[in-house]
This record gives C-alpha cells, sequence and structure tokens, in this order.
C-alpha cells in the first residue's frame, strides 16, 4: 500500500498539477487542459481533490467512460465517490424508470445536502434530466436520530404518504416492514435499507443492513429516509442538476460540445414522446448558462469557453506489443536510457509474479511495479514517466466495477425458489410421496408444539417433527407427471427405496472398482510449469476468479503426479472452464504429449477449434479438429497427423473414439460436457482413461455431480465465482410485437452487436427469418439449422463468429458451443416450450464479454400458457445475475440429464421417487459401501458414528413462536436452517442473525437450540431415539447384533453413567433395543446436561 500511496503523491509534484493549481489560486474560472489521454487526467484530477478543499463534478461524454474514470479516481482515492446516472433503462424510455438507477440519483443529492466537499461523475445524458429542488426534497424528507420518540404507528403514516409498500422482508426500495419493535424501510437515499430499533416509542439502534441476507451491516446515528422523487417527473417544479451543486464546486468537462449535442438530440428524440419537454430536461440555453457560473476545467482541444489559462500536458499513447514481450522489453530499456521511469500496474500480487517471470534478472530491465490498477496507460514526457497496466499488456478486457449498486434479482435467493407451498407434493424418506398442508399447532401433554402436516392416501395424516425437517423434501420429479401418493403403513415405499438403493450400489461399485484400478496403475507425471505456461496464463484476457485459480492448480497438482487423473470441473455458463481445460492442455503439450478434447456437438467441436488456436496462436502447438464439417478424405489425412504425432491438441464428436483413430502419444483427455453422450461412447471413453489424465467440464449443476466426490471416483473444482468482467444478462418476458423486436434487434446493431434470434421449428424458419428482414431492412440476416449439410453449416457459423451478418436466426443448434463476444442479445421464440436448463443454456450464450447484454423471451400472454411454463420463464426472468445456473437447476423439472449421473439405467427411480431423495439414497447407498467393501481405499479422516441419526419426541414447548416470526413461510425458512446447523459456531452464527433480525430471543427458541445439541450428542453417545415426556427421557441404543458398538468406548460410558446414578436411572430391553431410562428430566437444558455426563464419564 506504501508504494501505492507514493505513486499517489508523486502526481502532486508534478507540473500539471501545479500549473492548476496556480489558475485556480489566481480564480482564473475557465481552464484548458490539452495533451492527457489514458488515465493521466483522473491521476492529475486526484491530486488537485487532495489539495483544494471543494467540491468537484466530473461530467464524462458517456456512461461506460464514467464508469472507468469514476473507477480510476476511486483506486486513486480510496475513498467512496458518487456515480450520477440517467433515469431511465435504455435512452429515450422515459416511462422506463430504472429503480436503481433513481436510488443512485436520490442518494448523490442527499449526500451534497449532507457531506462536505463530495466528489461526483456523472455523463451527459444524466446531467441533460432535470432533479428535484433542495426545498422540494428537504420538504419530502424524514430525518430520524437515536433517541427520538416517536409512535411507530405515526411512523407508517409517514411512509405510507410517501408512497412507500409494506411487505414481509424488505427487497428493494420503496418498501417497509414492521416486526415488534423493529421497523425496516428502504429509503431512496442509501445503497442499503435501514433497520430502526425501538425501546417503547423511543429509537434504541439504527443500522444499515443487507438485503441479501437481512443482516446488519453498521450503526448510524441520524438517517434521511426520501421517497422515490425521480417518479414524480411532470408533477414538480424541477430544476437544473448543475444548480443544485454548491457554488465553490470545480466543474471538470471532457466535452462540453458533445454534452450540448447530446441535449440537441434528447429533444429531438422524444418529440413525440412527451408532449412538454421542459419540465423533463435542462435546455442548451440553461445548461450553459448554469455551468458559466462555476469554474470549469476543460479537457478538450476544442474547448467550448475561452480560456483564461491553459495546461499542456506532452504525452502519448502507450504501443500495442500484441503480446511479444521482446519488443516491451526493448521498449522499456528505451526508456531507461532516455531517462523515463517504468512504471507498471498490476491488479494482483500474482499478476507482479508473472512480470518477475517473464522478465529475466539477468536482462537488468528497471521498472516498478505497483499492486493496483488504473483503465488506461500512457508514457508522460513532461514529467519522465511511462505509466503500463497488466490488462494492456496482456491484452485483457478490464472491467470497472458496476455503479449499480442496488439489484433486485440479487435479492431474490435461492430459498425463495424451494419454498414450501399448500398443496406441493412432497417426499419423506420414511414414508414416501404425500402432499404439504402447512405448518401446524398441535398439543401434546397440554404443551403447544409445531409441526408440519402432510396428507397421505386415504386422507391418512402424518405430522412430522420440525426436528425432522432434513428428512422432508419438496418433490422435483418428470415434467408434468403428477406423483403417486403412497399409503401410510404399506410397505411400496420401503420396497421402493430397497431397490433403487440395491441398483445404485451396483452401480456405485463398479465404478469405484474402475477407480482402484486407475489407483494401482501408474501414469505419466508431468514436469513443473515452464516460462511459456506463465506466459499464456498470464495472457488471459479475463482476471482469474479465486475459483479458476484453485481449479488450474488442483489439475496442475494431479497432472505432476504419477497416478492418473480424474478430475471433474463444475461450473455455470461462462464461468471459464474451458480457459482451464486450455491450460491443462498447454501443460501436456509442453512436455510432448498429444492431447484430446471430445465434444458432444459438431458446432462445439468447431468452436473450441476456433477458441484454442485463437488463444494458443502465440504459442508453437499445432491445433486441428475431426467432425462431420470435414470431408472424408480430410478425416483420412487428420488422422494420418494425429498417429504420426504431426497433431498436439485435436478436438472432436464421437468420431475420435473411433478404431482407427490411434495416438502416437496420448497424455491427456479433455471431455466436455460428459453427460451428453451415450452409453456406448462412455464405454470407450472409460478403456481410454484407465492410465492417461482425464479432464471432464461439465455445466451440469453441482447437485447431480456432487455424488463422484462422495464416491471418491472423481476429484471435484466448482467454479462458482463469476468473472469479474462479466454483467449479468437483463431478461425480459414479452409478447409477440413486432415493434420489441425491431426496437431490440436495432438497438443491437446501432452499438455494433450481433443477435440471436431462436426459433425452434424448421418447418416455418424461413418465414420468420423473411419476417425479421421485412422489421429491420438494413440487417443482415441468415438462418442456421442442424439439418443443414455440414459444410454449408460450418460456413454459417464462421461468417456469424467473423461478425459478417447481424442477425442468426436459428434452432436450439446455438444452445452448446457457439461462443460469441459480439453477440449480445438474445431473442427466443416461443420461449414457453422449452425446459428451464434449455433456456439458461441458449441466455448464456450472450453476455460473453465487457457489454451489456439482453435475452427477451418471447412468450403468449402468461394466462392463456400452462402454469410449469409460467413457473419456469419467472423463474428464469428472477434468476438473471451471475452463477444462477445452479439456483436455477435447483428448479428446473426436467430430469433428463439426472438419469445419467451413474450409468444408463435409473432414470426412472428418479421420477419415481424425487431427484433430491434419490441424491439421499444414493449418499446412503456410497457410504454403506464404503465401509462392507472399500474402507482402506476410500478412507477419510470423518468421525465414525454407529447411528446414522438420532430422532427426538418430546412434550416440551419448542417452537419459534408468532409473535416473534409472523411469516410462515420465513417460519418453515428458519427452521429448515436450524434443521442444518452442524455445530456450535453455526448456532451462534444463527442467534446473531435472528436477533438482528427479529430481536431479543425467545426461550422457545433457545429451547430449541438445546435439543439440536442434545441430538448431536446423542448420536455421539450411539442413541438412535430419545423420547424427553412427562418429565422423563428414555434413550434408546441400537440393536443387540451391532456387536462393534457394545464392544466400543461409547457403550462402555453408558454403563458407567448407569452404575454412578443407579437410583435414578434404569436401563430395560424393549424389542430387542437396550433403552436407558432417566427420571428429573423437565427441560431441554437439564436433558443436554446428563447426555454431556454420559459422554465424559
Amino acid at each position: 500500500m506504501l508504494v501505492k500511496n507514493n505513486f499517489i503523491l508523486t502526481a502532486s509534484n508534478q507540473k500539471q498539477v501545479s500549473n492548476i493549481e496556480y489558475a485556480l489560486e489566481k480564480k482564473f474560472n475557465k481552464i484548458k487542459l490539452t495533451g492527457f489521454i489514458g488515465s493521466s487526467l483522473a491521476y492529475t484530477a486526484s491530486s488537485i481533490i487532495l489539495k483544494q478543499n471543494q467540491p468537484n463534478i466530473f461530467i464524462l461524454k458517456d456512461k461506460e467512460s464514467a464508469s472507468y474514470f469514476a473507477n480510476d479516481i476511486e483506486n486513486l482515492l480510496n475513498k467512496s465517490i458518487y456515480f450520477f446516472p440517467a433515469s431511465f433503462k435504455k435512452d429515450y424510455q422515459i416511462k422506463k424508470n430504472d429503480n436503481a438507477n433513481s436510488l443512485l440519483r436520490i442518494e448523490v443529492l442527499n449526500k451534497i445536502n449532507n457531506s462536505k466537499n463530495p466528489i461526483i461523475v456523472t455523463y451527459s445524458e444524466a446531467v441533460i434530466e432535470k432533479v428535484i429542488s433542495q426545498k422540494e426534497l428537504q420538504n419530502k424528507s424524514l430525518q430520524l436520530n437515536i433517541n427520538d420518540n416517536f409512535q411507530i404507528d405515526r411512523l407508517t403514516s409517514i411512509f405510507e404518504e410517501m408512497n412507500f409498500v409494506k411487505v414481509d422482508f424488505i427487497l428493494e426500495p420503496g418498501q417497509y416492514s414492521i416486526r415488534g419493535g423493529i421497523v425496516d424501510v428502504f429509503s431512496y437515499s442509501n445503497e442499503n435499507p435501514y433497520r430502526i430499533e425501538f425501546f417503547d416509542t423511543t429509537i434504541e439502534s439504527i443500522r444499515t443492513f443487507e438485503i441479501n441476507n437481512q443482516l446488519s451491516i453498521q450503526n448510524e446515528k441520524k438517517i434521511t429516509i426520501i421517497p422515490n422523487t425521480e417518479l414524480e417527473k411532470i408533477q414538480q417544479k424541477k430544476i437544473c442538476f448543475l444548480e443544485y451543486l454548491p457554488k465553490t464546486t470545480l466543474v471538470w468537462a471532457e466535452d462540453i460540445k458533445y454534452t450540448l449535442n447530446s441535449i440537441k438530440n434528447y429533444f429531438e428524440k422524444i418529440e413525440d414522446k412527451v408532449i412538454d419537454r421542459n419540465p423533463l430536461f435542462t435546455s442548451k440555453e440553461q445548461f450553459v448558462k448554469v455551468l458559466e457560473k462555476f469554474t470549469v476545467i476543460e479537457s478538450n482541444r476544442y474547448s467550448y469557453f475561452t480560456p483564461q489559462h491553459e495546461v499542456k500536458l506532452d504525452t502519448d499513447f502507450l504501443t500495442r506489443f500484441n503480446k511479444q514481450f521482446d519488443l516491451l522489453k526493448q521498449e522499456m530499456q528505451k526508456h531507461t536510457k532516455q531517462g523515463i521511469q517504468n512504471i507498471i500496474l498490476c491488479s494482483s500480487e500474482e499478476q507482479e509474479k508473472r512480470f518477475t517471470a517473464i522478465f529475466d534478472q539477468n536482462e537488468k530491465i528497471k521498472y516498478e511495479c505497483i499492486p493496483f490498477t488504473l483503465h488506461q496507460g500512457y508514457i508522460d514526457y513532461t514529467n519522465s514517466q511511462a505509466i503500463y497496466t497488466d490488462h494492456e499488456i496482456f491484452e485483457r478486457h478490464y472491467k470497472y466495477k458496476t455503479r449499480t449498486k442496488f439489484n433486485k434479482e440479487k435479492a431474490i435467493t435461492i430459498q425463495q425458489l424451494t419454498n414450501l407451498l399448500i398443496g406441493d407434493f412432497v417426499i419423506h424418506i420414511d414414508y414416501g410421496i404425500g402432499k404439504y398442508e402447512g405448518l401446524h399447532k398441535i398439543k401434546v401433554n397440554n404443551k403447544e408444539q409445531e409441526v408440519l402436516k402432510l396428507t397421505y392416501q386415504n386422507g391418512d395424516i402424518l405430522y412430522t417433527s420440525i426436528h425432522a425437517l432434513h428428512k422432508i423434501a419438496k418433490y422435483s420429479g418428470k415434467e408434468g407427471v403428477t406423483p403417486k401418493i403412497n399409503q401410510l403403513g404399506s410397505n411400496v415405499w420401503k420396497k421402493k427405496k430397497e431397490k433403487t438403493k440395491s441398483k445404485v450400489k451396483q452401480i456405485a461399485f463398479n465404478l469405484i472398482k474402475l477407480y482402484a484400478k486407475r489407483k494401482i496403475k501408474k501414469g505419466f507425471a508431468f514436469s513443473s510449469d515452464t516460462y511459456l505456461q506463465h506466459e499464456l496464463e498470464s495472457s488471459f484476457i479475463f482476471e482469474d476468479t479465486p475459483d479458476q485459480i484453485k481449479a488450474t492448480n488442483d489439475i496442475k497438482k494431479d497432472m505432476e503426479n504419477h497416478n492418473p487423473m480424474d478430475r471433474l470441473v463444475c461450473g455455470d455458463v461462462g464461468f471459464g472452464k474451458t480457459e482451464v481445460a486450455i491450460r491443462a492442455a498447454f501443460k501436456a503439450v509442453c512436455d510432448n504429449k498429444q492431447v484430446a478434447i471430445l465434444v458432444p456437438t459438431t458446432i462445439l467441436a468447431l468452436q473450441h477449434f476456433k477458441t484454442i488456436k485463437k488463444r494458443l496462436r502465440e504459442f508453437p502447438c499445432s491445433i486441428d479438429y475431426i467432425s462431420r464439417f470435414k470431408s472424408k478424405k480430410q478425416q483420412k489425412s487428420t488422422i494420418e497427423k494425429i498417429s504420426s504425432g504431426q497433431i498436439d491438441i485435436i478436438i472432436g464428436t464421437h468420431r475420435l473414439v473411433s478404431k482407427d483413430v490411434i495416438f502416437k502419444d496420448l497424455g491427456l483427455l479433455i471431455i466436455d460436457e460428459e453427460q451428453k453422450f451415450g452409453v456406448n461412447i462412455k464405454d470407450k471413453i472409460k478403456l481410454i482413461k484407465e492410465n492417461i489424465d482425464t479432464l471432464t467440464l461439465s455445466a451440469t449443476p453441482i447437485p447431480r455431480t456432487l455424488q463422484f466426490s462422495l464416491l471418491g471416483a472423481r476429484d471435484l473444482s466448482i467454479i462458482n465465482t463469476p468473472p469479474p468482467n462479466r454483467q449479468s444478462v437483463e431478461t425480459n418476458i414479452i409478447n409477440m410485437s413486432h415493434e420489441k423486436i425491431r426496437e431490440a434487434i436495432m438497438y443491437e446493431i446501432q452499438r455494433n452487436g450481433q443477435i440471436y434470434f431462436v426459433h425452434n421449428r424448421i418447418e416455418n424458419i424461413n418465414e420468420v427469418g423473411n419476417l425479421i428482414q421485412g422489421l429491420c431492412p438494413q440487417a443482415k440476416i441468415k438462418i442456421g439449422h442442424g439439418q443443414m449439410e455440414g459444410p454449408k453449416l460450418e460456413e454459417l457459423i464462421i461468417e456469424f463468429i467473423e461478425g459478417e451478418f447481424d442477425v442468426l436466426v436459428s434452432t436450439t443448434i446455438i444452445e452448446n458451443g457457439v461462443d460469441i463476444p459480439n453477440a449480445n442479445t438474445i431473442i427466443i421464440n416461443n420461449a414457453q416450450n422449452f425446459g428451464l436448463s434449455d433456456l439458461h443454456q441458449m441466455r448464456g450464450r450472450v453476455g460473453r464479454s465487457n457489454k451489456k447484454a439482453f435475452c427477451y423471451l418471447i412468450s403468449p400472454p402468461t394466462n392463456i400458457i400452462s402454469q410449469e411454463s409460467r413457473k419456469r420463464l419467472n423463474a428464469l426472468e428472477q434468476f438473471s445475475t451471475l452463477g444462477s445456473g445452479f439456483k436455477i437447476a435447483m428448479r428446473d423439472l426436467d430430469i433428463r440429464g439426472a438419469g445419467d449421473l451413474l450409468g444408463a439405467d435409473q432414470s426412472g427411480f428418479i421420477n419415481d421417487i424425487g431427484f433430491d431423495t434419490y441424491q439421499k439414497i444414493l449418499n446412503e447407498a456410497i457410504e454403506e459401501l464404503k465401509q462392507e467393501k472399500f474402507d482402506s481405499l476410500l478412507s477419510d479422516k470423518k468421525d465414525k458414528f454407529y447411528v446414522k441419526d438420532c430422532q427426538i419426541d418430546t412434550d416440551l414447548q419448542i417452537l419459534i413462536p408468532d409473535n416473534y416470526v409472523a411469516n410462515v413461510n420465513e417460519r418453515l425458512s428458519l427452521y429448515k436452517e436450524i434443521n442444518n446447523t452442524e455445530n456450535e459456531k453455526d448456532i451462534n452464527n444463527f442467534s446473531v442473525k435472528i436477533k438482528d433480525r427479529f430481536g431479543k430471543i425467545p426461550e422457545e427458541v433457545e429451547n430449541l437450540f438445546n435439543i439440536l445439541r442434545l441430538k448431536w450428542i446423542a448420536k455421539n453417545i450411539g442413541f438412535e431415539r430419545i423420547i424427553l415426556k412427562e418429565n422423563t427421557m428414555r434413550a434408546f441404543l441400537p440393536l443387540k447384533s451391532q456387536l462393534n458398538y457394545y464392544n466400543s468406548n461409547e457403550f462402555q460410558k453408558v454403563l458407567n453413567y448407569l452404575k454412578l446414578n443407579n437410583n435414578h436411572c434404569e436401563i430395560k430391553e424393549i424389542k430387542e433395543k437396550l433403552c436407558l431410562k432417566i427420571l428429573f428430566i423437565d427441560s431441554a437444558h437439564v436433558a443436554l446436561k446428563a447426555c454431556q455426563n454420559i459422554y465424559d464419564s
């Protein structure tokens, strides 16, 4: 950090800074800057801000340049700046007010009123819009301080007047909720909502909280609550944004003429949409009139105002090296001779290490690495400095942090998707499929308890304790199929479970046997990373995510080991699995080994070929592919090259595992989307895999693949963090509207982008193409589908990749693999007919660069499509944030892919028993197998338990009271969370969380925690079941046939306790089970103490 501070302090001594300071001291109010390129303006401005005691506003041309600039200033000053955006989602959409942008705009207005010397960054479109006056804003604001006296009812009335909406839990600005003495409110004046805690009528504490987990962030002494003033656009008297600023504000303008042209364009574009424009937008004349009153620094060769003082900087752009590091070294050596200091700004310590590896110390290249970065480097001849950035040297995207602080999608959690609703089908692991009828209160020995009510065949009712929630799962079976409800007391469910388990055991057994075989065989141990490997990894155009780094390191470790690697890399669409695979492939090539990449479709083979060839173009590596796109003659030639070792990396479909394909020296097999291959192909793959390192990539959601790590038959790497250079895809459900389709296509074409239009019916796809051509005559449109001849389809895809046409109208052939960074809009026709995972895969085709992407789902009105389709589309629209693939999968009712989990036969079981229950049975089967057959092979250091779980029945009042948490769904959710706690730390975290959200924890909830602790210690002792009723505890031990338990230390502890406490304790045999009976147990706390004494004895 010290080095960064020195870098910033250096700026304060630079000539241009002294020059600007001189002009400001002389009270020159129109200053012109020339020669400021790259991040030099941000570097200079940060020094002026540190020295001058006044507010600053920077007006950039557009949102993108403003966002990059804001990022630079924030990095340099290490403090928050305020970003002031336009309030509309897209240009000129006056009625489409963006809630997130409104929040930022009002927050800035509030900060101007309450902060000393704020730093504001904005752009032309944003300053054009008028804002509410200071007086009007104060009239609409509510100030609250700690120790203020306020009736909660009065506060509620004020919120209602402000048009705030009452909800159970806050998710977006303009909402409030009340829970006893706690009031939550999301004001438009702050990026996070406020939690106000009352003691009677006194405000005891105020704190901000996070909408995702509803937990507090920091305490506040006073707050301002402001409604959405942006909504009342025309009713209020508005003023120019510049009029809102203090008169001492220093205005930095990138291009005033550009801003004035933007005003002119705005007025022309909205001419037909708004009757009177003046209440909404500042006119050119008014803008100039207000701007003239401020001190203005223009950073433009052609200034608008006549300058009173001019500051020149002699700078030049950096040379583009195209990753030719020899040229970079030569330039840096030249700078050193000229007396120019070389400074490299690095985004991470990892990058710094890469530079050390690339610049050989013997070459005596003088440079200084600083661990922070800016948007764009430059050479400053005036101050003899060359500022390089790591992302420009390696040609990586540099992504600014998004300025939209609030995002409603972030607030929608997985919990809301898996919420149980009355009437939902559920599966109880012991009793089978039933219907959920809600949470109910029942009395046990005159004490109230809360239970889940499930109904079964013939109206039978099962009340399930809140402690057994882990035994219940929402039914996820095949879509459109209503499951058969089981009958309580019949053995049909038990038989089905046993049948599934025995089948699963058989498949798992074979897999583990294969794994054992691989463990015995020796593979090739690859050597450590070379300088070429460092160079390749440094040149990745995106910043590595922590998960990517971990996966890469794990793969390298496996490859350098003598045992053959078998690793599964799991991650959402576009999260960088391919990059991880390329690094592994290149590592193998560096050791003169061949790499085979097996893919399920011809298009994916072509796409991977293009991607890998481009990625490795600077490196000595020969790459080819084999698929139906090639003629037989070409295929034969490729096969000959493989066998002679002329090809290092070969990409292909199932053709690669044919008998005639013989490798000279295969070292690594990479399989992409393995679940999409048929059983025959998988059997052939298994033969190849026995002693060759294998890497499998899958975008299949985590639950379906975790089983492999449970088996121990595969190592698992999960890439769960999105690349920092990615923005989420904005997803909208629209009806078939020609105007909306035209608008979406033209918007993308105007920003030089490309569009996918998915229509999955080949018979009328040409008509759809003609329709789009009619709507957008200037657009270049082509049509593609799976029935086209291979060469023609290949040519079409290559043309689209190379940007030769604008719109690709196609069937779902694009679902897997067509990865085109320039295509950032996808329109899916008849979206209601697709499965959720298909829609997610297709949406993943866009948003793969640093541009904002859009997905439009065309569907008939929601009232005429099926309920399942409606749910699917809504889930996709809600879950448009990055990494939501796993969340979507939790609700994906199409179990197609899950059938291939361990083999080809058991998909029927999944449909019968539901996916979650299948997982539980699979886990049980694997655990049994490990203990019975493979104890030494799959040894782990987990504690050994003699019982799987301890069931507790009690008549104590153990529940979350209604007056503590009123919302039934939230109570159920909290019960689930309590059930999932595994240790004391989890309980403490949970206690802090609910105390923060709902206030002081009642005694009933403390009892709940004690019951949990009792379960854990009882499981350690070996109690299968505890009955805690009528002031007596009965603890049941395992069957007498389980000799290993009765020979254990745990049973010895029970006997020791019995000897010491025989006056109130006895042991009896009930149905071949021993039962320990302890008297005078009147609470969960006393029961816990007794069990603790047993465990310690």
